[in-house]
């Protein structure tokens, strides 16, 4: 049987840039509760702390910085197209952050959600690496069951379907290394430590999430320190928006 192994995950590459404080919105707590909801800290353009670049490499970037600490949002300018496309269909997006604080921060990246504002607003919770790793091997351990079951019903359609399986086991590879080495995970930065990148996935599977709209317009959330911080975003970033990508 089809197995692969799954590496331990490796520290991604810094990002470092320095913009100005932003000061936080305080949320309003609702009636009947004793428990006040954290500040929210919202990106919004032309805010003090709040850049956005569309960059050579295909990325919109959203930067969000307030006195202990800064938060980079990258969005692949073409992720609409490639979620389909994935051995495994998810939305993806790569976050940074950096502190220059004192003390430590945690970043949790396990509680982000993605509310996908066109369809119902339905909200997604962020996937666990390792889970979905785990979910992607059982799917290709299946493929290979169920074509070995094809194959015996049908000989002659014995070489289209290895074919089949080996292009799909080399996706799967490639997919579950990206999984490994790339998504963010659960961290405490400190001076010693001061940043954490990589990417963090959402599901697209949900009865209410149908056919990609032009711009898709997205809200990420996702908590830091006593905020949460929200990112609004669309994809294009606007109608017919083109990056030119710079090639290596």
């Amino acid at each position: 049987m089809f197995r692969l192994s799954i590496p331990a995950a490796l520290p991604a590459t810094a990002l470092a840039i320095m913009m100005p404080a932003v000061f936080p919105l305080r949320a309003q707590a609702s009636p009947g509760k004793d428990k006040t909801p954290p500040a929210i800290l919202r990106w919004a353009e032309g805010q003090p702390g709040c850049t956005f670049s569309r960059d050579d490499d295909g990325k919109y970037r959203y930067a969000l910085w307030a006195a202990e600490y800064g938060v980079i949002l990258a969005v692949d300018s073409q992720e609409l197209e490639k979620v389909h496309r994935r051995v495994e269909p998810f939305f993806s997006l790569q976050l940074t952050v950096r502190y220059r604080g004192k003390g430590t921060l945690a970043v949790s990246p396990g509680l982000a959600t993605l509310e996908f504002v066109k369809h119902f607003k339905v909200t997604q919770t962020s996937l666990d690496p390792e889970g979905f790793a785990q979910k992607a091997q059982n799917d290709a351990d299946e493929l290979e069951q169920q074509t070995q079951r094809e194959i015996e019903k049908h000989p002659e359609r014995k070489e289209e379907r290895e074919q089949y399986v080996e292009a799909y086991q080399k996706d799967m590879i490639g997919f579950l290394d990206f999984l490994t080495k790339h998504t963010l995970r659960g961290v405490e930065l400190d001076a010693g430590n001061p940043e954490a990148s990589g990417w963090v996935l959402f599901s697209t599977k949900s009865k209410w999430i149908g056919e990609w709209k032009k711009p898709e317009e997205f809200v990420l959330r996702i908590p830091l320190g006593d905020r949460v911080l929200e990112f609004p975003f669309a994809v294009p970033a606007q109608q017919g928006d083109l990056i030119l990508r710079k090639r290596n």
